[in-house]
């Protein structure tokens, strides 16, 4: 583990634990807040993401910017990353090892914000970090709490791209997100 922003920075600069280094542009760690309550983790950078080297700047990062404005949540007051911080070729579901490879990354970053709210994109998400016990579909909408941290899995942005009538489920599951982070900040 890396006890340091700096340290973590430093360790995955020239990152070559997998397969993904070959083809990457920019390794993407993250963006946001560091001491956010809010820790967001998708699968893998897109295409623009590789090339920016920014998390959720492609169509799915705009469809959920949306949403938070909407909500009244902030995007700069939250943490944004992914399983794997290099992109898998032509956005593929990111391999077991390519995840196990920068697993220390995302555990060091959760280490270092200590968010009270993880929010859990997707399945590649959702099984990485929670089990592979749990499958999206029937987990999506309900809280899960892990030492100390309480987990909302729900649909990745892009499956809102690809089916609009999960657009509602998702606005309700980041709903319960905004309330519990009221609950917890008036407490």
């Amino acid at each position: 583990m890396y006890e340091t922003w700096e340290q973590l920075e430093e360790a995955i600069r020239d990152c070559k634990k997998c397969k993904l280094y070959q083809n990457r542009n920019n390794i993407v760690l993250g963006a946001g807040n560091k001491k956010g309550n809010i820790m967001i983790i998708g699968e893998g950078p897109g295409a623009d993401e590789d090339r920016e080297g920014n998390p959720f700047v492609g169509k799915a990062g705009k469809l959920m910017n949306q949403a938070f404005i909407g909500l009244g949540l902030k995007r700069e007051e939250m943490y944004i990353t992914n399983i794997v911080k290099c992109r898998p070729p032509g956005n593929r579901d990111p391999e077991p090892d390519e995840a196990t490879c920068c697993m220390d990354y995302l555990r060091s970053q959760v280490i270092l914000i200590k968010p009270k709210i993880i929010l859990l994109l997707g399945r590649i998400a959702l099984k990485n970090i929670l089990g592979k016990e749990y499958g999206i579909t029937d987990s999506r909408g309900s809280w899960v709490e892990k030492k100390g941290i309480w987990y909302m899995p729900t649909w990745h942005p892009a499956a809102l791209l690809r089916d609009e009538s999960k657009k509602i489920d998702f606005w309700r599951d980041m709903k319960q997100v905004r309330v519990k982070l009221e609950e917890m900040e008036s407490s």
